[in-house]
């Protein structure tokens, strides 16, 4: 197996929503996702995949849930069905994907670090342009 180049993930203002709280996380998580690429570059074994699997998971569901209660808060699920419906499901798929990673982990099935360390990548930077901008464009818009 080649061994593995950590990648960084830097955090730009196409990365701002404008909404500080859902933005801290996401600073956050860019951290998290930049130090996983890091260990992995180290150790790539099952033991690391896994603990950095479970630590992302853990913060993405809490994270998730910030947005969820936003989007529940100012009514973003009834004004907006259509743009809440696909961002719920974004993060269904999202942690579907990341328990099955998790899963095959545990049947001793890696995954190449640098397949999740673009998915994880793309995932996020994808999800915050396409996706949370909408619902930081709603929130502002409420919060005046």
């Amino acid at each position: 197996m080649t061994q593995y180049q950590a990648s960084k993930l830097e955090w730009t203002d196409a990365l701002n929503t404008g909404v500080a709280e859902i933005d801290d996380q996401h600073m956050i998580l860019v951290h998290t996702l930049n130090e996983a690429s890091e260990k992995l570059a180290r150790d790539a074994s099952a033991e690391v995949l896994g603990q950095i699997t479970q630590d992302l998971l853990s913060y993405a569901l809490y994270h998730v849930e910030t947005e969820e209660e936003l989007m529940h808060d100012l009514g973003y699920r009834h004004e907006s069905a259509d743009a809440a419906a696909q961002h719920l499901e974004q993060h269904r798929a999202f942690s579907a994907k990341v328990v099955g990673i998790r899963e095959n982990l545990k049947a001793g099935i890696l995954i190449a670090p640098a397949d999740l360390i673009g998915f994880l990548n793309d995932w996020l930077v994808n999800h915050i342009q396409h996706t949370d901008k909408k619902l930081a464009a709603f929130i502002l818009g409420r919060r005046g």
